[in-house]
């Protein structure tokens, strides 16, 4: 059985129906017309998915938590979801205002805010896996924040337990933060077991105006895992979004983000770092579309590539005719720790406002020689002195992070990291 056969028998033995049997239906026949892309779809040109499609997964079916989840979670308000099932005795939501929801959406399906929002910036048209997540949509995380603001980050954590081997799991996020509310919103995707595994996640992001949400992302998947994500963010006047990918981990990682400025004044911000090394191969896509006037978008994307890892990231500003006065950045560097690693990258403009400002801009280096050989000569070895210059590279992203339990965190996982790539440098 080929592997949109398979799925779609799959979809055909769930049992039981649910408010949303509408949108599932509709998704799963979206994905059966679109098919599995390959490289022949130029959005995939560098990303060969071919050793994902030709393994047939099965769905995960809900497993024990184990205990050492208390190693991810940061101490923070959270929803845990192990192989794509809730696992309340690892879950904690604590001093949150009473007119916040954070709730699972298998329990909150019908509400208004659901009804309303999901699907409505993650389309299923077109888009093989977002098409499949949403078919197989049982559960996910809900956050609504209808006013006010909501101090405590709030810790989406879904975790792969890799303890059965071609297991799937379609984890889904929807956040809507209304007109003047703020939240901070942490989601993390973490594996612990050496089976290879899918995870196929579909986040949705809605803010309305004078609304701000700072968005962290942490991807630290199995080396034997296949990550394929997609992140759509609808912006409305005034709003702001800051968001920070961080990817670590993954045989294979492809990340979406898609963010629509849809008001005017919007200020938009997408930073990313990926560190990949062995025969990792990690893919950023970023879409910014600046639909209305007066906005500013700023994006800035770093990779460190070491072994023969391989990259992607192919990064896209859209401005509409009627976004007179945007202001937007992007950036995109590489630095690549071994003569095997490989990157390709592809910032693009599409303009077709005539008074804007933006610009673009890519690099692939390696390390600095004067630098290391500055170092060496201060009695410092080859290999921290690798580690010294690629941390700081690394560092750029890092302190942009504001949540101090999470930046220590990722402080250390960076570094843990960085000595691995570092160490595959000839001395």
């Amino acid at each position: 059985m080929n592997g949109v056969a398979h799925y779609q028998s799959c979809f055909n033995d769930l049992v039981g129906a649910d408010e949303l049997v509408s949108l599932r239906q509709k998704a799963i026949e979206h994905f059966a017309d679109a098919g599995f892309p390959t490289t022949k779809d130029e959005e995939w040109a560098f990303t060969n998915i071919g050793p994902l499609t030709r393994t047939n997964f099965e769905l995960a079916t809900p497993t024990s938590a184990p205990t050492v989840l208390d190693d991810y979670h940061y101490g923070l308000n959270r929803l845990v979801f192990v192989d794509g099932h809730f696992a309340p005795a690892h879950s904690h939501l604590n001093g949150l205002p009473d007119e916040v929801l954070i709730e699972r959406l298998s329990i909150v399906p019908d509400i208004f805010i659901v009804t309303a929002t999901l699907g409505q910036a993650a389309t299923t048209e077109g888009q093989a896996f977002t098409a499949l997540n949403t078919a197989f949509l049982q559960d996910g995380a809900v956050v609504y924040v209808p006013h006010g603001v909501v101090k405590q980050p709030i810790h989406l954590l879904f975790v792969s337990t890799g303890q059965r081997a071609n297991v799937v799991s379609h984890p889904r996020v929807l956040v809507v933060v209304e007109p003047d509310a703020q939240a901070t919103i942490v989601e993390s995707y973490v594996g612990l077991g050496s089976e290879p595994y899918l995870t196929n996640s579909v986040s949705e992001f809605f803010l309305g105006p004078n609304a701000v949400l700072d968005h962290y992302r942490v991807q630290r998947e199995s080396t034997a895992a296949f990550h394929i994500a997609a992140t759509h963010v609808h912006e409305e006047r005034a709003a702001q979004f800051r968001s920070t990918a961080i990817t670590l981990g993954g045989r294979l990682t492809r990340h979406h983000v898609h963010t629509t400025l849809a008001g005017e004044g919007v200020d938009s911000t997408l930073n990313g770092l990926y560190i990949e090394d062995g025969t990792q191969h990690v893919d950023n896509h970023t879409l910014i579309e600046h639909a209305q006037p007066n906005c500013q978008s700023h994006e800035f994307y770093k990779g460190i590539l070491g072994g023969r890892a391989t990259g992607v990231f192919r990064g896209k500003i859209h401005v509409h005719q009627a976004a007179q006065k945007t202001d937007a950045y992007q950036a995109n560097q590489n630095l690549l720790l071994s003569e095997t690693a490989q990157i390709n990258t592809k910032p693009q403009l599409e303009i077709y406002a005539d008074d804007v400002k933006c610009s673009h801009g890519a690099t692939i280096g390696q390390l600095d020689e004067d630098a290391l050989f500055y170092l060496r000569s201060r009695g410092i070895g080859h290999q921290e002195a690798v580690r010294v210059l690629t941390r700081a590279f690394a560092g750029e992203v890092l302190d942009r992070v504001r949540v101090p339990a999470l930046k220590d965190q990722l402080d250390r996982l960076v570094d843990h990291r960085l000595d691995q790539a570092a160490a595959g440098i000839a001395l």
